[in-house]
């Protein structure tokens, strides 16, 4: 079996395959959060903040080693009750210290609350994937998806996108994965 890099999940474009509201939503600009509530009530709920390595997967993205030290924050969105979207963001644990220490100071608030009104923040393109089991995206996923769909035989098509932010030179990635019930609230809104 070959193995394929990190590096060759994710891509520029979404593929054609995907429904208009996939790619839509995979490539959409501003913040998510402000996009999610115009369907519906958004709560935030924190899953887990924590130091750990670099993971390959997002080494690339970050322009440094793997196993460099990071700061990870997993968060779950949810829309009238049901979690619709899950996010991993990872920034260099020293930056968390320095120009991104907004991002220990969040809570439950959204990460967008720091990345939208600062001029000298910019974000680079998007990337979207498939999820797969080797990508640390699947790790917070899997703690809010139902428990039949949590093994790697049962895992529905999960479709993500990543971006990275800048600012003063240090990066701060976002990892953002649109869980099934995201899908049919989506659909149920379009038809209602």
């Amino acid at each position: 079996m070959t193995q394929t890099s990190p590096r060759s999940w994710w891509r520029p474009a979404p593929p054609p395959s995907l429904t208009t509201p996939q790619k839509q939503w995979l490539m959409r600009s501003g913040a998510l959060t402000q996009g999610l509530r115009a369907l519906g009530r958004v709560e935030l709920r924190v899953l887990r903040e924590f130091s750990a390595g670099l993971a390959a997967d997002e080494s690339d993205a970050l322009h440094r080693r793997v196993r460099s030290p990071v700061w990870v924050r997993e968060i779950a969105m949810r829309i009238d009750g049901r979690d619709a979207v899950v996010a991993r963001s990872v920034a260099l644990l020293p930056s968390t210290h320095g120009v991104w220490q907004g991002m220990r100071k969040l809570r439950t608030r959204p990460l967008a609350d720091i990345l939208y009104h600062d001029p000298a923040i910019r974000r680079s393109d998007f990337e979207v994937a498939r999820v797969h089991s080797r990508m640390p995206v699947l790790c917070p996923v899997r703690q809010v998806l139902p428990q039949d769909l949590r093994s790697q035989c049962a895992l529905p098509l999960l479709l993500a996108r990543r971006s990275v932010f800048w600012r003063s030179g240090e990066p701060l990635m976002v990892a953002e994965c649109f869980l099934p019930a995201f899908w049919s609230l989506l659909n149920d809104s379009a038809q209602g």
